[in-house]
């Protein structure tokens, strides 16, 4: 969670300040105008690319509307260098600065909220169980960008109707800033890989929407132990092994990394990108240094029992952009006493796979996604 901050601005010539809010721990801006349907898109992105925010007076819909045509406007504006020209690791990079710096243009279109999360505008919608299930109860009123409570309220979409799981014959309900199951491919290779022999008792580490600790649970393990140190993501779990009947099967803890004890089998699909992240919900994409990846296989030999096997699940994505080598990690591998009995891969389906208009097309049309079956040496 964001650290309270304040925002504060001159409007018809009288002092205002009210809590700032931002999930991705940006700063308040500086300059702050008052704005209202009289404002021009060209204007408004004017001023939000040079750093001025814009307190929205007027009508929610136009609001959403103006968003849309500043989206338009950065989506217009050519490249100094195409990334197709430039080395994968430095395409990353430049395709990540252009996202940071394409969030913090459109989050300088913000909103006013009431103390009991009404937004005092015309045509506004009812956010307020939204902004519960992303913010907890009301405490007070604040101003957060327009792009930040659309995410807000998609999220809030996401957990109502929840993400179909062919491998669970189930649906999953993803938490706002919970990264939601919608790549079916890792979940299918945990459905299908081989258990080890005798295996009544799992861990499942970073657990998130427990989706994973579901499936094991259907496939007949009798004990698991799903951890993760995100509040959100424990709450996320717990809900959905409750709505799934699998509560009984599976404990839900607060661990960073491993819990206590041995298992046959401990499972990881730790995030897939080395990288800092930059919201709650990156948190699932990016790994700083690789801190989870590399904290996994170091301490994996020393919570396997006699005979088991941990499975990582892991994108071969960051090597493709020449974030990460293979033989990086099979040198990780061997340093932990690790070897690998197997590997079970699979080929992306979703359609960002296949979109030559992407800007990092060539690395993820390569993309595997695999199940390293490793054990103690």
């Amino acid at each position: 969670m964001s650290v309270p901050q304040a925002i504060a601005w001159n409007e018809q010539g009288e002092a205002h300040s009210l809590r700032w809010q931002s999930e991705a721990g940006i700063p308040p801006p500086k300059k702050l105008m008052a704005a209202d349907d009289r404002i021009g898109a060209d204007e408004a992105y004017r001023l939000a690319c040079e750093g001025t925010a814009l307190l929205w007076r007027g009508d929610f819909q136009n609001a959403r509307q103006l968003l849309q045509a500043m989206a338009r406007r950065i989506e217009r504006k050519p490249r100094k260098l195409p990334l197709a020209t430039a080395v994968p690791a430095e395409a990353f990079h430049r395709y990540r600065l252009a996202q940071v710096q394409r969030a913090r243009t459109l989050g300088m279109l913000l909103l006013p909220f009431d103390d009991d999360y009404r937004i005092p505008l015309r045509r506004s919608p009812d956010v307020a169980q939204a902004c519960v299930e992303a913010y907890g109860a009301a405490t007070g009123p604040f101003v957060a960008s327009l792009r930040e409570l659309l995410g807000v309220i998609g999220a809030h979409e996401w957990r109502k109707k929840g993400v179909d799981v062919p491998a669970l014959g189930a649906r999953i309900h993803p938490h706002y800033g919970v990264f939601a199951p919608v790549r079916g491919e890792y979940v299918d290779l945990v459905a299908k890989a081989p258990l080890p022999p005798r295996c009544e008792l799992a861990f499942d580490i970073g657990t998130g929407t427990g989706v994973l600790a579901a499936v094991l649970a259907r496939r007949g393990l009798e004990s698991i132990v799903a951890t993760d140190q995100d509040p959100r993501a424990l709450a996320c779990a717990a809900e959905n092994l409750t709505r799934l009947g699998l509560d009984g099967r599976v404990a839900v803890m607060a661990a960073n990394l491993f819990p206590p004890g041995r298992a046959p089998l401990i499972v990881c699909n730790p995030p897939w990108l080395p990288g800092r992240a930059g919201s709650s919900l990156e948190r699932a994409v990016y790994d700083p240094d690789s801190r989870m990846l590399m904290g996994f296989i170091a301490g994996l030999a020393g919570h396997l029992a006699p005979g088991g096997e941990g499975w990582l699940i892991l994108s071969d994505l960051a090597e493709h952009l020449g974030l990460r080598t293979r033989t990086g990690l099979l040198a990780a591998f061997d340093a932990a006493g690790l070897v690998v009995l197997g590997r079970l891969d699979a080929r992306p389906t979703h359609p960002r796979a296949a979109d030559s208009g992407d800007p990092l097309h060539a690395a993820r049309a390569a993309e595997m996604t695999s199940l390293w079956r490793l054990a103690v040496r």
